[in-house]
Protein backbone atom coordinates (compact mmCIF):
# COMPACT_ATOMS: atom_id res chain seq x y z
CA UNK A 1 0.00 0.00 0.00
CA UNK A 2 1.38 3.62 -0.56
CA UNK A 3 1.86 5.49 2.74
CA UNK A 4 -0.83 8.29 2.62
CA UNK A 5 0.22 11.94 4.29
CA UNK A 6 -2.75 14.10 5.12
CA UNK A 7 -1.23 17.79 4.85
CA UNK A 8 -2.82 21.26 6.15
CA UNK A 9 -3.79 22.65 2.53
CA UNK A 10 -3.94 26.41 3.82
CA UNK A 11 -0.07 25.51 6.39
CA UNK A 12 1.80 22.28 5.08
CA UNK A 13 3.42 20.87 7.77
CA UNK A 14 7.44 21.30 6.95
CA UNK A 15 8.27 17.89 8.59
CA UNK A 16 5.80 16.00 6.04
CA UNK A 17 6.58 18.38 3.63
CA UNK A 18 10.56 17.46 3.77
CA UNK A 19 9.27 13.43 3.88
CA UNK A 20 8.03 13.65 0.39
CA UNK A 21 10.29 15.58 -1.10
CA UNK A 22 12.95 13.49 0.10
CA UNK A 23 10.96 10.41 -1.60
CA UNK A 24 11.09 12.52 -4.77
CA UNK A 25 14.78 13.20 -4.25
CA UNK A 26 15.27 9.19 -3.84
CA UNK A 27 13.83 8.88 -7.48
CA UNK A 28 10.52 7.85 -6.15
CA UNK A 29 6.62 9.17 -6.63
CA UNK A 30 4.19 11.36 -4.62
CA UNK A 31 0.71 12.19 -5.55
CA UNK A 32 0.11 15.66 -4.56
CA UNK A 33 -3.34 18.37 -5.05
CA UNK A 34 -2.98 21.03 -7.38
CA UNK A 35 -6.03 23.48 -7.92
CA UNK A 36 -6.47 21.57 -10.91
CA UNK A 37 -6.53 18.32 -10.13
CA UNK A 38 -4.12 15.64 -7.97
CA UNK A 39 -0.81 15.16 -9.98
CA UNK A 40 1.78 12.20 -9.87
CA UNK A 41 5.22 13.97 -9.19
CA UNK A 42 8.44 12.79 -9.80
CA UNK A 43 11.91 14.07 -10.46
CA UNK A 44 11.59 15.55 -13.95
CA UNK A 45 15.17 15.64 -14.68
CA UNK A 46 15.39 11.77 -13.50
CA UNK A 47 14.43 9.26 -16.45
CA UNK A 48 14.65 6.34 -13.85
CA UNK A 49 11.95 8.08 -12.13
CA UNK A 50 9.85 9.33 -14.23
CA UNK A 51 9.63 5.41 -15.87
CA UNK A 52 7.84 4.74 -12.97
CA UNK A 53 5.29 7.28 -13.55
CA UNK A 54 4.30 6.18 -17.03
CA UNK A 55 4.25 2.60 -15.28
CA UNK A 56 2.00 3.55 -12.66
CA UNK A 57 -0.43 5.38 -14.43
CA UNK A 58 -0.44 2.70 -17.82
CA UNK A 59 0.41 6.18 -19.75
CA UNK A 60 1.61 5.72 -23.43
CA UNK A 61 4.82 6.72 -23.61
CA UNK A 62 4.82 9.34 -26.41
CA UNK A 63 1.91 11.15 -24.68
CA UNK A 64 4.54 13.72 -23.26
CA UNK A 65 4.23 15.20 -19.20
CA UNK A 66 3.98 18.79 -17.99
CA UNK A 67 6.46 20.27 -16.08
CA UNK A 68 6.03 21.91 -12.31
CA UNK A 69 8.32 24.55 -10.77
CA UNK A 70 7.98 26.74 -7.92
CA UNK A 71 9.95 29.91 -9.36
CA UNK A 72 9.83 31.40 -12.66
CA UNK A 73 13.42 31.61 -12.30
CA UNK A 74 13.48 27.49 -12.89
CA UNK A 75 12.41 28.48 -16.17
CA UNK A 76 16.35 29.07 -17.03
CA UNK A 77 16.84 25.42 -16.11
CA UNK A 78 14.75 23.40 -18.34
CA UNK A 79 13.40 26.26 -21.25
CA UNK A 80 14.92 28.38 -24.36
CA UNK A 81 15.05 31.41 -24.74
CA UNK A 82 10.92 32.29 -23.82
CA UNK A 83 10.06 35.08 -26.01
CA UNK A 84 8.67 38.51 -24.42
CA UNK A 85 5.09 38.04 -25.08
CA UNK A 86 5.50 34.25 -22.64
CA UNK A 87 7.10 36.78 -20.40
CA UNK A 88 3.96 38.81 -19.99
CA UNK A 89 1.87 35.79 -20.14
CA UNK A 90 3.68 33.85 -17.48
CA UNK A 91 3.94 37.19 -14.82
CA UNK A 92 -0.02 37.61 -15.65
CA UNK A 93 -1.05 34.42 -14.95
CA UNK A 94 1.51 31.93 -13.32
CA UNK A 95 1.08 30.31 -10.41
CA UNK A 96 -2.43 29.49 -11.65
CA UNK A 97 -3.69 27.24 -14.30
CA UNK A 98 -1.72 27.89 -17.46
CA UNK A 99 0.81 25.51 -19.03
CA UNK A 100 3.07 27.08 -21.14
CA UNK A 101 4.67 24.95 -24.07
CA UNK A 102 8.40 26.22 -24.84
CA UNK A 103 11.62 25.10 -26.75
CA UNK A 104 13.15 22.57 -24.58
CA UNK A 105 17.11 22.76 -23.03
CA UNK A 106 18.96 19.20 -23.44
CA UNK A 107 18.71 18.60 -19.85
CA UNK A 108 15.02 17.72 -19.95
CA UNK A 109 14.64 13.87 -20.93
CA UNK A 110 13.29 13.18 -23.98
CA UNK A 111 10.62 10.69 -22.06
CA UNK A 112 9.11 13.54 -20.24
CA UNK A 113 8.45 15.44 -24.17
CA UNK A 114 7.72 12.15 -25.95
CA UNK A 115 11.16 12.90 -27.77
CA UNK A 116 10.05 16.21 -29.08
CA UNK A 117 12.14 19.61 -28.69
CA UNK A 118 9.37 21.24 -27.01
CA UNK A 119 8.56 21.26 -23.02
CA UNK A 120 5.14 22.22 -21.43
CA UNK A 121 6.12 24.31 -18.33
CA UNK A 122 3.18 25.45 -15.25
CA UNK A 123 3.55 27.15 -11.98
CA UNK A 124 0.70 25.85 -9.64
CA UNK A 125 -1.03 27.62 -7.35
CA UNK A 126 -1.45 25.21 -4.48
CA UNK A 127 0.51 25.35 -1.32
CA UNK A 128 1.02 21.80 -1.30
CA UNK A 129 2.51 21.93 -4.66
CA UNK A 130 4.60 24.94 -4.45
CA UNK A 131 6.43 23.89 -0.91
CA UNK A 132 6.83 20.28 -2.49
CA UNK A 133 8.69 21.48 -5.87
CA UNK A 134 10.91 23.88 -3.51
CA UNK A 135 11.40 21.39 -0.98
CA UNK A 136 12.63 19.01 -3.53
CA UNK A 137 14.68 21.24 -5.14
CA UNK A 138 14.02 20.09 -8.87
CA UNK A 139 11.16 20.61 -11.16
CA UNK A 140 8.49 17.99 -11.14
CA UNK A 141 6.39 16.20 -13.95
CA UNK A 142 2.93 15.77 -12.75
CA UNK A 143 0.74 14.16 -15.09
CA UNK A 144 -3.08 13.90 -13.59
CA UNK A 145 -2.89 10.51 -10.90
CA UNK A 146 -5.19 8.09 -12.17
CA UNK A 147 -4.71 5.09 -14.41
CA UNK A 148 -4.62 6.60 -17.62
CA UNK A 149 -7.45 7.32 -19.71
CA UNK A 150 -9.73 7.69 -16.74
CA UNK A 151 -11.60 10.64 -15.46
CA UNK A 152 -8.92 12.70 -13.25
CA UNK A 153 -8.49 12.61 -9.25
CA UNK A 154 -9.98 15.86 -7.42
CA UNK A 155 -9.69 13.95 -3.96
CA UNK A 156 -6.66 11.77 -2.65
CA UNK A 157 -9.59 9.22 -2.35
CA UNK A 158 -9.68 8.77 -6.38
CA UNK A 159 -6.05 9.03 -6.24
CA UNK A 160 -5.78 5.73 -3.71
CA UNK A 161 -8.42 4.18 -5.92
CA UNK A 162 -6.47 3.94 -8.64
CA UNK A 163 -3.15 3.91 -7.94
CA UNK A 164 -2.83 2.93 -4.34
CA UNK A 165 0.48 0.58 -3.76
CA UNK A 166 1.42 1.64 -7.59
CA UNK A 167 2.89 4.96 -5.97
CA UNK A 168 5.14 5.65 -3.25
CA UNK A 169 3.04 8.76 -1.19
CA UNK A 170 -0.31 10.16 -1.47
CA UNK A 171 -0.98 13.39 -0.25
CA UNK A 172 -4.02 14.03 1.24
CA UNK A 173 -4.43 17.89 0.92
CA UNK A 174 -8.27 17.78 0.50
CA UNK A 175 -10.33 18.70 -2.55
CA UNK A 176 -9.02 20.58 -5.73
CA UNK A 177 -10.36 24.05 -6.51
CA UNK A 178 -10.73 24.34 -9.70
CA UNK A 179 -11.69 20.42 -10.57
CA UNK A 180 -10.26 20.24 -14.81
CA UNK A 181 -6.48 20.73 -15.47
CA UNK A 182 -4.89 23.49 -16.64
CA UNK A 183 -5.09 25.26 -20.16
CA UNK A 184 -2.07 24.38 -22.66
CA UNK A 185 -0.83 27.42 -24.88
CA UNK A 186 1.57 26.61 -27.34
CA UNK A 187 3.91 29.67 -27.63
CA UNK A 188 6.51 28.23 -30.26
CA UNK A 189 4.16 28.71 -32.84
CA UNK A 190 2.99 32.23 -34.44
CA UNK A 191 0.72 32.81 -33.74
CA UNK A 192 0.08 30.95 -30.26
CA UNK A 193 -1.71 27.37 -30.36
CA UNK A 194 -4.12 26.53 -27.71
CA UNK A 195 -3.24 23.09 -27.24
CA UNK A 196 -5.86 22.38 -24.45
CA UNK A 197 -8.72 24.43 -23.33
CA UNK A 198 -8.93 24.19 -19.68
CA UNK A 199 -9.30 26.15 -16.10
CA UNK A 200 -8.05 29.79 -17.87
CA UNK A 201 -10.15 31.26 -20.34
CA UNK A 202 -8.33 31.27 -23.59
CA UNK A 203 -10.09 34.56 -23.87
CA UNK A 204 -8.19 35.48 -20.64
CA UNK A 205 -5.38 34.48 -22.79
CA UNK A 206 -5.83 36.42 -25.72
CA UNK A 207 -6.33 39.56 -23.68
CA UNK A 208 -1.82 39.39 -23.28
CA UNK A 209 -0.78 37.61 -26.54
CA UNK A 210 -3.73 39.24 -28.87
CA UNK A 211 -5.55 35.64 -31.28
CA UNK A 212 -5.03 32.26 -31.10
CA UNK A 213 -5.16 29.05 -33.19
CA UNK A 214 -8.00 27.26 -31.79
CA UNK A 215 -7.45 23.43 -31.35
CA UNK A 216 -8.66 20.92 -33.43
CA UNK A 217 -8.48 16.79 -32.05
CA UNK A 218 -5.84 14.99 -32.98
CA UNK A 219 -5.53 11.59 -34.34
CA UNK A 220 -3.34 8.69 -35.82
CA UNK A 221 0.55 8.67 -35.52
CA UNK A 222 0.71 12.59 -35.07
CA UNK A 223 3.16 13.42 -32.32
CA UNK A 224 1.00 15.23 -29.81
CA UNK A 225 2.32 17.97 -28.28
CA UNK A 226 0.72 18.05 -25.13
CA UNK A 227 -1.82 15.83 -22.85
CA UNK A 228 -4.88 15.36 -23.60
CA UNK A 229 -4.31 15.85 -27.54
CA UNK A 230 -4.14 12.23 -28.83
CA UNK A 231 -5.88 9.76 -26.89
CA UNK A 232 -9.53 9.15 -25.13
CA UNK A 233 -8.81 10.71 -21.92
CA UNK A 234 -11.09 11.49 -18.70
CA UNK A 235 -13.52 8.33 -19.37
CA UNK A 236 -15.55 6.46 -17.13
CA UNK A 237 -15.93 2.46 -17.77
CA UNK A 238 -19.35 2.99 -19.09
CA UNK A 239 -19.98 4.45 -22.54
CA UNK A 240 -20.68 7.84 -22.68
CA UNK A 241 -22.95 9.68 -24.91
CA UNK A 242 -23.53 13.17 -25.31
CA UNK A 243 -27.15 14.16 -26.97
CA UNK A 244 -28.19 17.29 -28.45
CA UNK A 245 -32.04 18.43 -27.17
CA UNK A 246 -34.12 16.11 -25.41
CA UNK A 247 -32.07 13.20 -23.60
CA UNK A 248 -35.30 11.45 -22.69
CA UNK A 249 -36.21 9.09 -25.14
CA UNK A 250 -32.22 7.89 -25.71
CA UNK A 251 -32.65 7.12 -21.80
CA UNK A 252 -35.69 5.23 -21.35
CA UNK A 253 -34.78 3.31 -24.48
CA UNK A 254 -31.78 1.76 -22.55
CA UNK A 255 -33.66 1.67 -19.47
CA UNK A 256 -36.31 -0.90 -21.32
CA UNK A 257 -33.28 -2.51 -22.73
CA UNK A 258 -32.44 -3.17 -18.75
CA UNK A 259 -29.82 -1.04 -18.23
CA UNK A 260 -28.70 0.60 -15.86
CA UNK A 261 -28.33 4.66 -16.72
CA UNK A 262 -26.93 7.65 -15.45
CA UNK A 263 -27.75 10.92 -16.58
CA UNK A 264 -25.52 14.44 -16.36
CA UNK A 265 -27.71 17.78 -16.51
CA UNK A 266 -26.88 21.12 -16.28
CA UNK A 267 -30.15 21.90 -15.94
CA UNK A 268 -32.56 21.23 -12.33
CA UNK A 269 -35.59 19.26 -12.12
CA UNK A 270 -35.46 16.11 -14.70
CA UNK A 271 -36.97 13.36 -13.55
CA UNK A 272 -36.62 10.00 -15.93
CA UNK A 273 -38.01 7.04 -13.73
CA UNK A 274 -35.21 4.42 -13.79
CA UNK A 275 -32.02 6.48 -14.15
CA UNK A 276 -29.57 7.80 -11.81
CA UNK A 277 -29.58 11.65 -12.38
CA UNK A 278 -26.45 14.09 -11.21
CA UNK A 279 -27.06 17.35 -11.31
CA UNK A 280 -23.33 19.09 -12.11
CA UNK A 281 -24.37 22.71 -11.80
CA UNK A 282 -24.97 25.45 -14.34
CA UNK A 283 -22.19 27.72 -13.56
CA UNK A 284 -19.07 26.81 -15.38
CA UNK A 285 -17.01 27.22 -12.14
CA UNK A 286 -19.60 24.42 -10.12
CA UNK A 287 -19.27 22.00 -12.75
CA UNK A 288 -15.99 22.03 -13.73
CA UNK A 289 -15.61 21.77 -9.66
CA UNK A 290 -18.06 18.29 -9.83
CA UNK A 291 -17.42 16.63 -12.84
CA UNK A 292 -14.96 13.89 -12.46
CA UNK A 293 -16.46 13.33 -8.98
CA UNK A 294 -19.28 12.45 -10.85
CA UNK A 295 -18.13 10.18 -13.88
CA UNK A 296 -16.06 8.52 -10.70
CA UNK A 297 -19.27 7.85 -8.79
CA UNK A 298 -21.20 6.19 -11.59
CA UNK A 299 -18.33 4.02 -11.99
CA UNK A 300 -18.77 2.90 -8.31
CA UNK A 301 -22.54 2.76 -8.92
CA UNK A 302 -22.09 0.15 -11.89
CA UNK A 303 -24.29 2.26 -14.43
CA UNK A 304 -23.94 0.61 -18.11
CA UNK A 305 -24.16 4.07 -19.73
CA UNK A 306 -23.89 7.75 -18.80
CA UNK A 307 -25.89 9.76 -20.90
CA UNK A 308 -24.84 13.78 -20.62
CA UNK A 309 -26.18 16.84 -21.81
CA UNK A 310 -23.49 19.10 -23.69
CA UNK A 311 -22.22 22.10 -22.28
CA UNK A 312 -21.11 24.29 -24.71
CA UNK A 313 -19.55 27.81 -24.97
CA UNK A 314 -16.79 30.09 -24.78
CA UNK A 315 -14.79 30.27 -20.97
CA UNK A 316 -14.26 28.26 -18.60
CA UNK A 317 -17.60 26.33 -20.71
CA UNK A 318 -14.90 25.63 -23.27
CA UNK A 319 -12.68 23.54 -21.16
CA UNK A 320 -15.20 21.37 -19.29
CA UNK A 321 -16.85 20.96 -23.08
CA UNK A 322 -13.36 19.35 -23.84
CA UNK A 323 -13.47 16.84 -21.47
CA UNK A 324 -17.11 15.86 -21.53
CA UNK A 325 -15.99 15.07 -25.56
CA UNK A 326 -13.20 13.18 -24.83
CA UNK A 327 -14.94 10.83 -22.12
CA UNK A 328 -17.32 10.36 -24.73
CA UNK A 329 -14.46 9.24 -27.16
CA UNK A 330 -15.97 12.16 -30.05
Amino acid sequence: MSKTLKINPLSPEPQKIKEAAETIRRGGTVAFPTETVYGLGADALNPEAIKKVFKAKGRPSDNPLIVHIARIDDLKQIARKPSGVSHALIKRFWPGPLTVVFKKKKVVPDTVTGGLDTVAIRMPDNKIAISLIKKAGVPLVAPSANLSGKPSPTQAKDVAADLSGKVDIIIDGGKTRIGIESTVIDMTTIPPTLLRPGGLPVEEIEKVTGPVQRPSTQHGNMPARSPGMKYRHYAPDAKMIIVEGDIRNMAEENVRKGKKVGIITFHRGHKIEGCLIKYAGSKPETVANRLFAILRSFDKEGVDIIISEPYNGGGLKLGISDRLKRAAGT
